[in-house]
Order: C-alpha cells, then structure tokens, then sequence
C-alpha cells in the first residue's frame, strides 16, 4: 500500500499546508503516527469525504523521508477520488431524487 502527500502549498494560520492520503484508511492512520503527526490533525468522514491528514510542509518533509509519495495534484486527486467514502444521503433526498 502507498502513502501520498501533494505540494505545500494550501495557506492557512500562517502556515502552508499540504494532504497526506493513502491507499488504505488503516495504514495511513500507521503512517500518521509513525511520522508523529498527531490525530487531531486527521480528516476524515462526516466532515470530509475521504480520508486524510493535514500536514504542514515541515512534516511534508519528514513524511517524504519516511516515505510517503510526493505526488502532484493530478494523483492526489485521483486517490482522493479512489479512497473516498459515499456521503450518507437522507430519506428525503432520495425520494426528490426518484420523483425527477
């Protein structure tokens, strides 16, 4: 299984930021700690569709060290998209959707 983490580049408190993902929700719950990324940092389902931690470009390079796959937009996208988990849709939403 492979780890993946795409550029820094997302501005936020002061800081830039990037996204650690896996191909597997357990091993990059493995990796995470293993690089010492704290779990408060984890993203992941209600709140986001997949899976993932936020990863200030400090750790980036040590993940890289350790690593984990740095990869361009393109490929982050694709695993984001492949590891991703289907939202829960409400009764109701399932009902207007039929009616259409």
């Amino acid at each position: 299984m492979a780890v993946y983490v795409d550029n820094a580049i997302w501005p936020w408190a002061g800081r830039r930021w990037c996204h650690l993902l896996a191909d597997d929700e357990a091993e990059l719950h493995r990796f995470a700690a293993r690089i010492g990324v704290h779990r408060h940092s984890y993203q992941g389902p209600p709140k986001t569709s997949a899976p993932h931690y936020d990863l200030t470009g400090f750790e980036r390079d040590r993940a890289v060290r350790m690593g984990a796959l740095p990869v361009g937009r393109d490929v982050i996208v694709d695993v984001f998209r492949r590891v991703r988990q289907p939202r829960k849709v409400s009764g109701a939403a399932v009902i207007q959707a039929a009616a259409e």
